[in-house]
């Protein structure tokens, strides 16, 4: 019984085993995304930060709601927007997220949307953007800020769409925005990772 067994787990996992390595071969070895216009898939799309809360530990926080459009194109214009609704911001924890909607911090009522508008895109031989410029609008203030990008995959989705994913992280000063409440018990640094799946139109 337990040759029988035997028999046949070995061959089903030796298939499982081949068809995986076959997958993410194909996946690391994806073509570059096709240029063209972009949507921001917000349901597949995250806005994560992190910064110190009196350096006894790294405080996460999220905004839940982000929108935007990527203009692909490596042989000319490319263009990326987001946008960022102020009020979404997410600590888990109510008071907390309730405090950093107000004037103290983001003033999401006088400032209801974070924006980040491209004026570069900088492409690898590959053709996938490594880095966007631009200039970030925040609690009333604009910044020069770039962008550190890693293309992820780009392919048909099940249900018949283009999507393309990418990964972008920054880091920025709040105080370069007018937020400098609560200085040196909360950090002045903020690290910020950005992940979207696009959908080509």
């Amino acid at each position: 019984m337990n040759m029988l067994k035997h028999k046949f787990i070995r061959p089903f996992f030796s298939a499982v085993i081949i068809g995986s390595g076959l997958m993410l071969s194909q996946i690391s070895q994806a073509e570059p995304a096709k240029a063209g216009h972009y949507v921001i898939d917000s349901g597949h799309a995250s806005a994560i930060f992190s910064i110190s809360h009196l350096g006894y530990s790294e405080l996460q926080g999220r905004f839940n709601e982000l929108e935007g459009e990527f203009d692909l194109n490596p042989a000319g214009r490319s263009k990326l927007e987001v946008r960022i609704k102020t009020a979404s911001i997410d600590t888990n924890h109510k008071k907390r997220d309730e405090h950093l909607r107000s004037p103290d911090f983001f003033n999401a009522r006088q400032y209801p949307l974070i924006s980040f508008t491209s004026t570069e895109v900088k492409y690898n031989d590959k053709g996938e953007p490594v880095s966007i410029i631009g200039k970030l609008n925040m609690h009333g203030k604009t910044r020069p800020l770039t962008l550190t990008v890693k293309a992820m995959r780009a392919a048909t989705d099940p249900w018949g769409s283009y999507r393309a994913g990418y990964s972008a992280s920054v880091r920025l000063k709040r105080s370069d925005f007018g937020m400098d409440f609560m200085q040196g018990g909360i950090g002045d640094e903020v690290s910020l990772k950005i992940d979207l799946e696009t959908i080509r139109k």
